[in-house]
Parts: C-alpha cells; structure tokens; sequence
C-alpha cells in the first residue's frame, strides 16, 4: 500500500520572529531535517504545502509544492491531500517544525496502518496525540468538505472510534517549534 505525505510549512512563524522552517537543523534546516526523515523511512511520495516567502527560498527539496498564503491549518491539509497522486492509499500529516520526530515513530505510524487496515493512525505519547498521524484516502472526502471554524481536531473527535493509536516511548511526536526558546531547547 502506497503512503505519501503531507508536510504543512506555511505558518507565518509569528511567534519565532524569522521563517522557521529555513532556521539551522544538524546539517539541513529544519524543514530539511523533516524531509529527511521521511525519506529515510521509506516515505517515497511527499508533498509539501508552504507560502509563497518559504517557496521561494526552498532550492534543495525536489518535492511538489503547493501554496497556501492563508497559512491556516485546515486549508494546508485539503490543499495538500487534493494534490497527492491516485495512487496513495493514504497520507501522513506532518508538521514541518517539528524536525526532532524519529525515522522509528513514522515506520511505526506507517506499519500500523499496513498491519492493522484502520482508516486512521496516530502516535501517542503518555494518552497524548502527536504527529505524524496517517488518515486513509477513504476519509478525505470528508476532510475535503470541512470549513473552518472545524478543525482537524473536531474531524479526529467525531472518528475517535475509528482511531489507532500507535504507543510511542519518546515525547518527540509531541513537540513542535513555535518560539525561539523551543527552538534553543530541542535543538541538537
């Protein structure tokens, strides 16, 4: 079963002060360290749904790209499902400041979705949802047809049934970069 991924990178990063996801990581950037990681756990098929300012510095990535200046949430996610390939049977939603999630928690994410079949796949950290989580193309109708104020949130609320949850030991799936302090603290 093919998975793609879905990397939402067009935040403003507002509260960082400076585009975050061109900001330092190891070797790369922050969104490059995403990419990576993906990529090495077999994520072959990645779209990434960033603004016109990010796009436009992002030369070392040949993914498709696909622009949302709104920079909201919801509208990532549509954009970046609308623009994926027949043949993915599903998509991993990713954030793209969160350059510390491991290789191991996406091969675990995407494993459970092959062994399991659900429509729906989510790490958890100590009962807390993280990222990347996996939603089966047979849903995205449904996300499709969502309009703000709903959130993805609301979208996860109303399948909690349909929801595997993959346990996770490591709190990386929980933490994002939103304030330069973050960043100074998850920073290797």
């Amino acid at each position: 079963m093919s998975i793609s991924a879905v990397i939402l990178a067009a935040g403003k990063s507002t509260r960082m002060g400076q585009q975050k996801m061109l900001m330092p990581w190891r070797h790369t950037t922050v969104l490059g360290q995403v990419v990576e990681t993906l990529q090495s756990a077999g994520v072959e098929e990645i779209t990434l749904v960033t603004n016109s300012t990010t796009a436009l510095q992002i030369t070392d990535y040949k993914l498709p790209i696909t622009l949302n200046d709104g920079g909201e949430m919801l509208e990532s996610i549509q954009l970046g499902l609308q623009a994926q390939k027949p043949s993915a049977e599903a998509a991993l939603i990713c954030l793209g400041d969160q350059p510390q999630v491991e290789e191991g928690s996406v091969r675990s994410v995407c494993d459970a979705f092959h062994q399991k079949k659900s429509s729906i796949v989510v790490p958890s950290y100590q009962i807390r949802r993280g990222h990347p989580w996996l939603i089966a193309r047979e849903l995205w109708d449904e996300v499709l047809q969502m309009r703000a104020p709903e959130s993805m949130r609301d979208f996860l609320n109303v399948h909690k049934a349909d929801i595997f949850y993959v346990e996770l030991d490591t709190p990386n799936i929980l933490q994002d970069l939103d304030t330069p302090a973050d960043y100074l603290k998850y920073k290797p």
